[in-house]
């Protein structure tokens, strides 16, 4: 086996069927894909050998595209994923995800016996503690909703620099010429606190929210706006949102995620958005079963929205911010 270095690790996700599987992927110390289950492929050796296997097993899936697709997940599983690189799956409970190890000589055909049937599987070493996925970056997130079951992912220095895991982030990645978050962050809490709150209207707005606006007045509970997000009329979100101006490595503890969950009412969700960060302790009541559930933004996830969105924002606050395209400081 080749030696494992941080420039040869690669990071994966298999899905469990959101989730539905995913104890049986803990407990077993493995991940596993479903199709072409009346073959073993252990002996499989090129992707070329899958198709003729995938077409008389799905006779009825003609689409070259669609062909294409599923060939390929089931070829990445098989071929690509590798001992020593990292896997992420989702938890039933999908503000979490597990991670893992691939072991060495990995694949075997399972007789499904408990209970899961994705017959096709890969030893894996779990860490046994899920890690909330709000912990990772806006970039990162958005990847992990790919409707795939198996892909690549390449956000690695965030991975593994939040699963605390630094060593492994490759040379490649670790150069950076300026620390952009923090730069970025610095130039944001030069506005004021009213500022900053409809700065967040403002990236609420981009976000998609309707009626989005500043409440930010005393005896608004905690509340600093708030927005309503109807996506394609097929569900709706009224969000309350807490926007708050911490200096840089300040952590915001878990009283204060209390008391904006106290001013949420009925039926609506809660959003915490920062230039600090939380304790881990803030982390769980966020997320706490039977409360209503509260988005924690931190400093370097707010950064990464607004450069997704900046196109969308007032040319006020480009002024005011003085930052070009891509968040570079003029």
């Amino acid at each position: 086996m080749a030696k494992i270095t941080p420039e040869n690790i690669e990071l994966y996700c298999v899905r469990a069927d959101f989730g539905t599987y995913t104890r049986q992927f803990i407990e077993g110390s493995y991940v596993a894909i479903g199709w072409l289950v009346e073959y073993n492929l252990s002996e499989i050796k090129s992707r070329d050998e899958l198709y003729p296997l995938y077409k008389s097993t799905y006779p009825k899936d003609t689409s070259n595209v669609v062909v294409g697709q599923q060939v390929g997940q089931i070829a990445r599983f098989l071929l690509e994923i590798k001992a020593g690189d990292y896997v992420i799956t989702p938890a039933q409970n999908t503000e979490y995800i597990y991670y893992g190890i691939i072991d060495e000589n990995a694949y075997y055909f399972s007789d499904g016996a408990d209970g899961c049937p994705y017959l096709h599987r890969k030893k894996v070493k779990w860490n046994k503690e899920p890690i909330q996925r709000s912990q990772f970056s806006v970039p990162f997130q958005n990847t992990i909703r790919s409707s795939l079951t198996v892909f690549y992912i390449s956000h690695k220095k965030n991975f593994f620099s939040t699963i605390g895991k630094p060593e492994l982030v490759p040379e490649s990645e670790k150069k950076i010429e300026f620390d952009y978050y923090t730069s970025i962050l610095n130039r944001i809490l030069e506005l004021d606190d009213k500022e900053f709150e409809i700065l967040i209207t403002h990236i609420l707005n981009a976000l998609g929210f309707e009626g989005s606006e500043h409440q930010g007045k005393v005896g608004d509970g905690g509340v600093d706006a708030t927005g309503e997000l109807n996506v394609a009329n097929m569900a709706k979100i009224k969000l309350f949102v807490q926007a708050k101006r911490y200096k840089l490595g300040s952590r915001i503890n878990a009283n204060v995620v209390k008391a904006l969950r106290a001013n949420i009412p009925a039926g609506g969700q809660g959003a915490f958005i920062t230039t600090a960060d939380f304790q881990k302790q803030a982390k769980d009541i966020a997320v706490e079963q039977g409360f209503p559930r509260i988005g924690l933004i931190n400093g370097p996830q707010l950064v990464d929205i607004l450069a997704e969105h900046w196109g969308e924002i007032p040319v006020e606050f480009k002024v005011k911010l003085n930052l070009k395209i891509g968040l570079v400081p003029n």
